[in-house]
């Protein structure tokens, strides 16, 4: 899988030292993965919660951070729309968040 765009994650972690070696494992591994529909996540990640269609939340280090992705399995491509502590999750609705570069 693609991932759109990293550089999101390498700022978040960056901020949240902690969060580095589990994002760079998930990252490894997204973009080692061949998704072509939501139960092929769940498969590999039992604690994933697949919103819809294409909205998927990952529990990162331990459940301490929350990254929400959305994939499109046609293409293989997964885009980050939003990555947080799970303090910060729980003021956003998982289902329409769009990473904004600017807030």
């Amino acid at each position: 899988m693609r991932i759109i765009a990293v550089r999101t994650l390498r700022e978040f972690w960056m901020q949240y030292p902690e969060s580095e070696q589990p994002l760079k494992a998930w990252c490894a591994e997204a973009r080692a993965a061949a998704w072509t529909a939501p139960s092929d996540i769940k498969t590999r990640y039992r604690s994933a919660s697949v919103l819809n269609s294409e909205r998927v939340v990952f529990n990162i280090g331990g459940n301490k951070y929350r990254l929400i992705v959305s994939v499109n399995y046609s293409v293989g491509v997964v885009f980050i729309k939003f990555i947080g502590t799970h303090a910060a999750y729980d003021q956003i609705d998982a289902r329409t968040v769009e990473w904004n570069p600017r807030s």
